[in-house]
This record gives C-alpha cells, sequence and structure tokens, in this order.
C-alpha cells in the first residue's frame, strides 16, 4: 500500500533515461521525458536527484546479465544517487523532507529495481540510506556508495587487518582508489602496492600508496615480494593469484569473475547499507577518504550517453558522476 503524495511542488511526470529491451547503453538508452513520479511504500523516501554516479553494473545488466532476476521494462539505470528528500513514508523515522542524503538504491541484483537514479525524482528504502557529509557535494556524495560498499565489504570480508600487504590492482578506478585509502586508514594496512598507467602514479602516491607499480614497464606477477591480500579490481585471473602469499597465508579478493576461484575468495558486489555509510561517514567528514572523480566528470544529464561510453573504455579515473539532473 502506498502512502498518499504530500508536497505540491513534487510534478506528477519527470525526465529519466529510460531502456525497453537489452542491448548496449547506445543502442537501447533514451530519455523519456514524461515518466510518471512514483508513489511511495511506508518504508520509502522520494528524492530529489541532484547527481548520480553510473558503474559497471549498470552496463551489466543493460546487456541482460540479470535478465531471470529483472524487473519488467521500462528500466532506469542508476545504482548511486545523492539529492534532497521531498516525500517520507509513513514508517520513516530517519529522515524528514529537506534533508540531503546519498546512498545506493538497489539492494541487490536480485532485487532490482524499474527506476534507479538517472532521473529528476527517485524512490529508496530509508535503510539504504545515510546522511550526506556535509563537507562532501552532491557530486562528490554520488560518486561514492557502490564503490566504497564494494571496497568496504570485501575488504571486511578477507579480513585484512592491521600490519598486513595489500596489493591493488586496477587502483585508479572508482573501486580502486578507495580501496587504497580504506586499506590505509580504516584497517591500518602496513604497506599499500598498486598497479596503474603512468599517467596515474603520482594520484596513487597522494592515495598513499607506498608502492605504485606501473603496468606499462613491469608485471606486478614477476615481483619476488607476495602481498597478504592481492585485491583484483580489474579481472586478472590466474596472473593475481601469482601475487598472494604462499602456504594458505594470503587471500585474493576479485570483484571481476575471472581465473581460478579455488584459490581466492572472489567478491563481486557488495551492496552498501546506510549504516555502513554511517560507519565511514568520520573518515570522509575529516578527509582521510576522499572521493575520486574523473576529470571528465561531471557529466550533464543530457549527456549520459557520452558518459557510458567513457565508462565501457575502462580508462575512468575514479568514478563517472551526473550533474546536475535537470
Amino acid at each position: 500500500m502506498a502512502d498518499s503524495a504530500r508536497g505540491s511542488s513534487v510534478p506528477c511526470h519527470m525526465k529519466a533515461w529510460v531502456y525497453c529491451e537489452y542491448g548496449k547503453p547506445e543502442q537501447v538508452l533514451k530519455i523519456d521525458q514524461s515518466v510518471e513520479v512514483p508513489q511511495l511504500k511506508h518504508d520509502q523516501v522520494l528524492i530529489k536527484v541532484a547527481a548520480a554516479a553510473i558503474n559497471p553494473v549498470d552496463c551489466w545488466r543493460m546487456t541482460g546479465s540479470f535478465k531471470n532476476d529483472d524487473s519488467t521494462f521500462p528500466n532506469t539505470p542508476g545504482f548511486d544517487v545523492a539529492g534532497v528528500v521531498v516525500r517520507v513514508g509513513s514508517e520513516v523515522k530517519k529522515f524528514k523532507e529537506g534533508d540531503e542524503v546519498y546512498g545506493n538504491i538497489i539492494e541487490d541484483v536480485k532485487h532490482l529495481k524499474q527506476l534507479g537514479s538517472l532521473a529528476q525524482y527517485t524512490v529508496s528504502e530509508e535503510r539504504l540510506l545515510a546522511h550526506k557529509p556535509p563537507n562532501l557535494s552532491f557530486s562528490e556524495a554520488a560518486s561514492l556508495p557502490v564503490a566504497i560498499g564494494t571496497a568496504f565489504g570485501s575488504l571486511e570480508c578477507v579480513g585484512l587487518s592491521q600490519g598486513q600487504s595489500i596489493l591493488v590492482l586496477g587502483a585508479a578506478g572508482g573501486v580502486g582508489t578507495l580501496v587504497i585509502q580504506l586499506a590505509r586508514h580504516v584497517f591500518g594496512a602496513s604497506k599499500i602496492a598498486a598497479t596503474c598507467s603512468t599517467a596515474k602514479v603520482e594520484l596513487l602516491e597522494t592515495l598513499g600508496v607506498d608502492l605504485p607499480i606501473d603496468y606499462t614497464k613491469s608485471n606486478f606477477e614477476d615481483m619476488a615480494e607476495k602481498f597478504d591480500v592481492v585485491y583484483d579490481a580489474v579481472g586478472h585471473g590466474e596472473r593475481a593469484v601469482k601475487a598472494v602469499k604462499e602456504g594458505g597465508n594470503g587471500k585474493l579478493v576479485s570483484i571481476i569473475p575471472s581465473g581460478n576461484a579455488s584459490t581466492a575468495i572472489v567478491y563481486r558486489m557488495h551492496i552498501s547499507e546506510g549504516a555502513a555509510l554511517e560507519k565511514l561517514r568520520p573518515f570522509l567528514e575529516s578527509g582521510k577518504v576522499k572521493p575520486v572523480l574523473d576529470p571528465k566528470s561531471p557529466f550533464s544529464f543530457s549527456q549520459v550517453l557520452e558518459a557510458f561510453a567513457h565508462l565501457q573504455t575502462k580508462r575512468a579515473t575514479g568514478k563517472i558522476v551526473i550533474h546536475p539532473i535537470l
């Protein structure tokens, strides 16, 4: 049962990016100017979207990777959101109208929603959201939930602990940049090595990497040094296994399905609830953990196809953000 609408300033219809069949974003994704603004369930809030971010999982979904569990068409992409609460369900306790919030609005790939965050308004269950740290812009906040949830959840799952070493593969991407910072400031890693291209070495050093490895000049798997944890954000498979300490002392985390999982913990995607974002809030407010946005960001709402094209090059630095949502 939906709560009755409140707030006369909220329109009945809005703009949203939608697709009505599976395919590549440039083939199926269109802007629709007359999408109905949804009604709320009792545990949900309606958000006026200020910024959204896109992720590889959006492309996987759009091309049909989750079609057995997907919602019915038409669908709007977007997991990450930052915006302002404009309506609240009757059972919502944590938020009120006017609150600035952020979060991953899709609980997991088994419970996909028709309406994602690439829309002027979207809905989310209260438990999936957190109050936006005041020192972060909407663009910065929107860049975080999926990536920081994936980074934090998988480091927690693999048991990274104080004094251990970690090698991050694909470290300049949206997840990798946060793995570096969380490994240092939240989990207490003693040594952080990371792979990147020549142009991104300086960025990784500013984020706290002790040993940047330029993959255009050397192969990480040929190094004599092995690591307590290897975090594979790009899908190196058996190459990644070779960098793990032997004898059962090292662990591999991979968020891209590839290689021999028998020696690895494969942790493909962690969905961050609001509680996890609140737990990390002190590190975000202090600036110890900082969002990293791709230099081409933000893309405007009309440039969503260009944003997806950039995402699919796999050369983005940090996260790709859409802002403003008009």
